[in-house]
Parts: structure tokens; C-alpha cells; sequence
């Protein structure tokens, strides 16, 4: 009875292996690749259409002299040769990197100090979600709210500005302020989304190191500076890397608030570029210009990510 039994549950063993190895087999799956191909064929031609054509075709345009009612004309380097002796270029140049400095600086700080509050002091996720508010806000939208707030005539800000100092402050109206409340406008509308992805990397740090910092008596502000800043290196790097390639390509809040005035105090590469190719419809020197800010980026980026060693993490 035993080996009868043996025998008849022995039996269907060698068929059921049989077929997992039928179904395992590599070239079972060669029947899958039309379907494959037919998923991904949307992605790669929104790929080619949008981004491939018009890179290609832009590097193109910036070695000829293009206008709108013309045909591209092949100039060689000439439009290089325009743009070092260009001194409109280096100004908004100048103008652009010290918008980038304000963003990045003032943007990561007050990012940081606010991931670390919410995960310190709580987490809810309604308190979350309001921080991440002024990201999911339109561009456009921030920037004509803030210009409504800074108002030297109606502005709320402005209100309460002229009760305390006597007069209104021109934000955009002066020279030396119009950078800076631009900046400030574009803080304020990435700090959220910065932030979250800040606390995103404090929740993979353990709470046995900040344990074991409470017990060799390190304070809040050391265990900050020596634990906390150091094992968010691939964050930080990550997010400051994303904040200099947005803050290099703003033109929105430019173009709703100052467009690049006053004397063209604010006036960003972008936008200088915007008014080459759309006001001027000199689309060959524009193409130059938005060539050298695509090189000029790839530059800060591989720099950045070798300065700070952006592969490594503290974190065993």
C-alpha cells in the first residue's frame, strides 16, 4: 500500500516540473516584444517630437542668421562671435546668477529648517500638504499675486509698510530690490516641495543615531550641523541641483512682474532670450544664446555632483 501510494503521488510530479520549465523558458517571452514595443512607442515619440527634433534643429538654427520670413542662413560662428562681445548677454548673465545665488542660498536654508521642524515637531500630513501649497500653485498665478501684495499703491504689504516707514517701497520698482523680491517670490513658491524632499530623506535616517548623539551630550544645533546636514548629502545635492536649473530657466515671474525692468535691472537670460527670438525675431542669435545656457548647465551640474561627491552617503 505504500508503494502504491508512493507511486500515485509521485506520478504528476514530473509533469508539473516539466511545464514551469516550458513557461520559464527565454524564448517564451520573444512573444511579448510587439506589445513592448507598441507601450513604449508613445513615450519615445513624445520623446523624438518634442525634445530630440527640436534640440537638434535648435543647434542648427544657432549656426545660422534666422528671421521668421527668411530661410535659415548658414553663418558659421558668427553668432558666437556676437555673443562674447555681447554686453547686454553678460549683463543678464550677471543678473541671472544673482537671482540663482538668492534662490539657492536663502531657498535651501529655509527648506531645510522646515523639513526638519515638521519632522521634529510633527508630522501630520495636513501640515504637509500646506506646505506643499505655493508649489502646486501656477507660476503666473504666484507671480501676479505677490505683484498685487507689493503694490506701492494697493498692496497689503505696501499698507502696512507705508504705516511703519512713513513711505511705500518700490519691490520692483527699484533697481536694487527688484532681483531680490523676485527671488523671494520664487523661494517662497519651491520651499514646499524642497522641503518635503528634504523630510523624505530625514525619515531614512535611523533615531538611533540622534540617540546616540543625546547620549555623548551633543546638542540639537551639533547633532544638526554633525549628523542631520552631513547624512542628507544625496538629498541637499539633489535638491540644490534642481534648484539652479529651475532658477536658471525662471521667466514667468520676470515676465508677470518686472519684465526685466526697471533699465533692465531683472532682466534674466530668458528673458533677454524670449525678447531676441519674440520681439526681434532674431531666432538664430536667440538659438545661440539658449545653447550656451544649456552648456553652461550641464557644466554646473557634473561640477556640483563632483564637488559634493554626490555618490557617496555617510549612511551605512
Amino acid at each position: 500500500m505504500v508503494t502504491a501510494t508512493q507511486e500515485t503521488t509521485t506520478l504528476p510530479v514530473a509533469p508539473v516540473a516539466t511545464a514551469r520549465r516550458r513557461r520559464t523558458r527565454p524564448g517564451s517571452r520573444r512573444g511579448h516584444l510587439p506589445l513592448a514595443l507598441l507601450l513604449i512607442a508613445p513615450a519615445v515619440i513624445g520623446f523624438a517630437v518634442f525634445f530630440a527634433y527640436p534640440t537638434v534643429q535648435g543647434i542648427y538654427y544657432s549656426f545660422t542668421d534666422f528671421h521668421v520670413l527668411s530661410a535659415p542662413n548658414w553663418v558659421g560662428l558668427d553668432n558666437f562671435k556676437q555673443l562674447l562681445a555681447d554686453d547686454v548677454f553678460w549683463h543678464s548673465l550677471w543678473v541671472t546668477v544673482y537671482f540663482v545665488l538668492l534662490s539657492v542660498v536663502f531657498g535651501i536654508l529655509i527648506s531645510l529648517v522646515t523639513a526638519v521642524i515638521m519632522h521634529r515637531l510633527t508630522r501630520s500630513t495636513l501640515i504637509r500638504g500646506i506646505v506643499l501649497l505655493p508649489f502646486l500653485i501656477s507660476g503666473v498665478v504666484a507671480a501676479m499675486t505677490w505683484s498685487w501684495m507689493l503694490d506701492p499703491g494697493l498692496g497689503i504689504v505696501n499698507s502696512f509698510l507705508t504705516k511703519l516707514l512713513g513711505h511705500p517701497v518700490l519691490f520692483f520698482g527699484d533697481s536694487a530690490l527688484a532681483v531680490p523680491s523676485l527671488a523671494a517670490i520664487s523661494v517662497w513658491k519651491s520651499m514646499g516641495y524642497n522641503a518635503i524632499l528634504i523630510f523624505a530623506g530625514l525619515q531614512t535616517i535611523p533615531a538611533t543615531i540622534y540617540e546616540a548623539g543625546r547620549i555623548d551630550g551633543a546638542s540639537e544645533l551639533q547633532m544638526f550641523r554633525r549628523l542631520t546636514v552631513p547624512l542628507l548629502r544625496n538629498i541637499l545635492v539633489m535638491v540644490v541641483i534642481l534648484t539652479v536649473i529651475g532658477s536658471f530657466q525662471v521667466f514667468d515671474i520676470v515676465q508677470v512682474t518686472t519684465k526685466g525692468g526697471p533699465q533692465n535691472a531683472s532682466l534674466v537670460l530668458q528673458m533677454y532670450i524670449y525678447n531676441k527670438a519674440f520681439s526681434q525675431f532674431d531666432f538664430g542669435y536667440a538659438a545661440t544664446m539658449s545653447l550656451a545656457l544649456f552648456a553652461m548647465l550641464i557644466a554646473i551640474t557634473f561640477t556640483q555632483l563632483k564637488m559634493t561627491r554626490a555618490g557617496e552617503s555617510d549612511l551605512n
